[in-house]
């Protein structure tokens, strides 16, 4: 069991498709994409018409609707701050939300399942660049474990489902990602939209300086939300394995050369100040992304581009 046929399939144009978490950064890309490429028949029920932490209510929607694949890219997301001021709830309700949706996917005749994680399942002091088998060999990151945990539960239960139920549920990790309908909150948000949304207020303000924390020399990945998506439906056609699949761009830049990247797209003409009294953080995190290479998928956006493409939704979208 759970040996299931790796032969690429075609998705059905007219198939039902469920987005999970369709509103947010990577299911609004995932959304998007599919439209582009003529799916015609989505699933994309409110949060305010289908919770998903209710057992009941999932299990409903899925009887009646009967989607054929489901995107499962819904998740109570938050920073540091957040994750620490309410762990309870980002253990409880991932779970919830995972749980619900895989098992009534099942149940339902789901024909298969894409669900997505994140980068933090990784341990601490992971090997760089971070393969897939490094999953569960070391302790977590203690300021977001609550999110990890629950997403390392997301991965167990689709192979446990695969293994005992030949359910055709794969996982995707993805590494940093940005683009539109990213988070510009000024207290939570993280450190590519962060450094955006403070060069554009430096710039309307004229001020002459912004104050960066840190040295600007650690090694960051980034993704475009755009690339994600593609990678996704790559996924659903060629992937069909029991183990998750780290999805990044493969290149690094340090916070100082990001930095730099984000005041030209944004026209900022005053100076960097690097505060190097605050902490720099964890100094290199690249996820080494060869087994979905191999597969024969390569990232299109490139980080300046994506910057691009991200400043323009910022001007147009988020509140200034």
């Amino acid at each position: 069991m759970g040996d299931l046929n790796n032969d690429p399939i075609k998705l059905d144009r007219s198939a039902k498709i469920y987005v999970a978490g369709y509103r947010g950064l990577v299911g609004s890309a995932i959304t998007a994409a599919l439209r582009r490429l003529g799916f015609s028949n989505l699933l994309l029920p409110p949060r305010s018409l289908l919770d998903l932490t209710d057992q009941s209510a999932v299990e409903s929607f899925f009887a009646a609707e009967k989607p054929a694949y489901v995107i499962l890219a819904a998740a109570k997301v938050g920073g540091i701050h957040a994750n620490n001021t309410y762990p309870a709830e980002f253990i409880a309700t991932n779970l919830q939300i995972q749980t619900n949706v895989i098992h009534s996917a099942y149940r339902n005749g789901v024909v298969k399942l894409l669900f997505l994680g994140s980068s933090c399942i990784y341990p601490k002091f992971a090997p760089q660049p971070i393969p897939e088998s490094a999953l569960l060999t070391g302790s977590l990151e203690p300021t977001n474990e609550w999110y990890a945990v629950a997403k390392i539960a997301g991965i167990k239960m689709c192979q446990a489902y695969r293994i005992q139920y030949n359910f055709d549920a794969i996982s995707a990790m993805p590494t940093n990602l940005y683009g539109p309908n990213d988070n510009f909150h000024p207290d939570n948000s993280h450190v590519l939209p962060a450094l955006m949304r403070r060069f554009h207020e430096a710039k309307v303000l004229g001020s002459k300086e912004v104050v960066v924390w840190g040295s600007g020399a650690p090694l960051r990945e980034f993704l475009h939300v755009d690339d994600l998506a593609d990678a996704v439906l790559f996924l659903m056609e060629k992937y069909s394995g029991l183990g998750h699949v780290n999805v990044g761009s493969g290149k690094e830049v340090t916070i100082r050369e990001l930095a730099e990247l984000v005041k030209e797209v944004v026209g900022f003409e005053g100076n960097i100040v690097w505060d190097g009294s605050k902490p720099d953080g964890t100094p290199r995190k690249l996820m080494d992304s060869s087994l979905l290479a191999g597969l024969g998928w390569t990232p299109k956006v490139s980080l300046r581009d994506g910057l691009v493409d991200t400043y323009k939704w910022y001007l147009e979208n988020a509140k200034r």
